[in-house]
């Protein structure tokens, strides 16, 4: 509880808002192995219940690998594992928000018909969002460095799970050919999207206010503070 209270005290004091977490990336909530797709529910579930206590608004998870077994039975999976995390914990305020994937191997989540998937089965609940990751997009094939392609995507999302939805956006350049479905992160405006494709990112009416975190590639002291000021640079503030 003491750890707790400093988290959110340090918190305030830094103004972060909102708090976003990210879930260990040795989950799966789509494994086809019965031992370990138990572990995941529980250990999600645990995981759930600390972001909670920490007041964090979003804990973000990658939807999972269906190795080993079929793109249909891994969304089934998926959807009966947050069904039984969401009925262990009925008075969490944490959302659950699932982020978009490259689609490289068995990954699920690379076009946006596999998170109406899961808000269908899980009846539209309003305790799971969406969380937008610009690289993944990219190595997934959308375009988002023209205009034209951003909006097939936003309308995408709109269409299938409505735009609402969208509580957070990962923001990362990528080295990566387009729809090549390799997860690599880049410097922000240095690699496929460029500065072109961040600057129509940032500065779209219907992005603009969204939250923005960075994961780009920290080799050394000072990288992300570099990122940063790469993105305020892109930024209109009128």
């Amino acid at each position: 509880f003491q750890d707790a209270a400093t988290f959110k005290k340090k918190i305030r004091e830094a103004k972060i808002d909102p708090v976003v977490v990210h879930i260990p990336y040795t989950l799966n909530l789509a494994s086809a192995k019965r031992s370990f797709y138990k572990i995941t529910i529980r250990e999600f579930t645990a995981d759930l219940i600390e972001a909670d206590k920490l007041g964090a608004d979003y804990l973000v998870t990658h939807m999972g690998s269906h190795k080993g077994g079929t793109e249909k039975g891994g969304l089934l999976r998926i959807a009966n594992a947050l069904r039984k995390v969401l009925a262990a914990t009925p008075k969490v305020k944490t959302a659950v928000l699932l982020e978009n994937t490259s689609g490289s191997g068995s990954w699920l989540g690379y076009n946006f018909s596999h998170q109406k998937f899961i808000l269908e089965a899980l009846d539209w609940t309003k305790r799971i969002g969406l969380c937008l990751d610009t690289a993944h997009a990219w190595a997934a094939g959308y375009k988002i460095n023209s205009l034209k392609g951003l909006e097939a995507l936003l309308e995408e999302i709109d269409r299938e799970v409505r735009l609402e939805r969208l509580k957070v956006i990962h923001l990362n350049d990528t080295n990566v050919e387009l729809g090549s479905r390799l997860d690599r992160h880049f410097d922000i405006g240095k690699g496929k999207i460029g500065r072109k494709g961040f600057s129509l990112i940032l500065n779209h009416p219907r992005l603009k206010d969204k939250p923005f975190i960075l994961e780009t590639p920290k080799e050394k002291e000072g990288d992300d503070v570099r990122n940063l000021e790469a993105v305020r640079a892109l930024y209109n503030r009128g």
